[in-house]
């Protein structure tokens, strides 16, 4: 077999609490804006602490299968339906064509994605986005945080595409290739550069300018995946 990739095939946690959540609100035929039982509730219910369940309903959350609102409580999503793949780990060496492989991937999803956002996402999911970027924009100095910000950024544009299975795609992407967008951010270098990048995404898409979203996606993607072409691991290696 391939030493970049060897399957471990587990399913998280996490995973499994995300499937459950999601066969209860089935189980019961909860409908969008339907009220669900509170967090610690399902925690009794499922057996397992907070920390793991909210990990699960942040997925979910993303995902658009459930709507939390701070204050109020926790609701049915209007993606509730949304098919839940749970995400195989693969583990091995990290090269170069792996990491350009990856971009030219999220390339062929993510202008798809953001181009039928320009069009569907309502102004909750862009306000959505805007929380992720803002997230983003704390979190120069912190590589984990602001990597887990703009994956967000980006899971939350598939979101508002209106189109459950990109949505999907590209957070199985995102969640098997956790490690390699992290170094990704590592070796594309330019924090600030990129973070304007998505502010003019996000911009294009407020206007709801498909053309304009879809040219600033494909330079933004093509610019990080340029930055990988140069990259030379023999002289700058990436770290892990």
């Amino acid at each position: 077999m391939n030493d970049v990739f060897r399957p471990v095939l587990r399913q998280s946690l996490s995973d499994d609490l995300a499937q459950r959540v999601k066969q209860l609100i089935q189980s019961e035929k909860h409908q969008p804006g339907d009220r669900l039982p509170a967090i610690s509730e399902l925690a009794r219910r499922f057996g397992v602490g907070h920390p793991t369940l909210r990990e699960a309903l942040k997925k979910l959350e993303t995902l658009g299968v459930v709507d939390i609102r701070h204050g109020s409580g926790m609701y049915v999503g209007r993606n509730h339906n949304m098919l839940l793949v749970s995400n195989p780990i693969f583990e091995g060496a990290v090269t170069k064509k792996l990491l350009v492989d990856l971009i030219e991937a999220r390339m062929a999803i993510e202008l798809k994605s953001v181009a039928l956002a320009a069009e569907n996402a309502t102004e909750e999911e862009l306000d959505g986005m805007s929380e992720s970027l803002a997230n983003a924009g704390q979190n120069f100095g912190d590589d984990a945080a602001l990597n887990v910000a703009n994956m967000s950024f980006h899971r939350r544009i598939a979101v508002g595409s209106g189109n459950t299975v990109i949505c999907q795609v590209l957070e199985v992407l995102s969640n098997l290739f956790k490690d390699e967008q992290q170094l990704i951010l590592d070796i594309h270098g330019s924090r600030a550069k990129d973070h304007q990048e998505h502010l003019g995404i996000l911009e294009a898409l407020r206007k709801k300018d498909a053309a304009l979203a879809i040219e600033r996606m494909r330079a933004h993607l093509e610019g990080v995946r340029d930055a990988l072409l140069r990259w030379d691991p023999s002289e700058t290696p990436a770290k892990r």
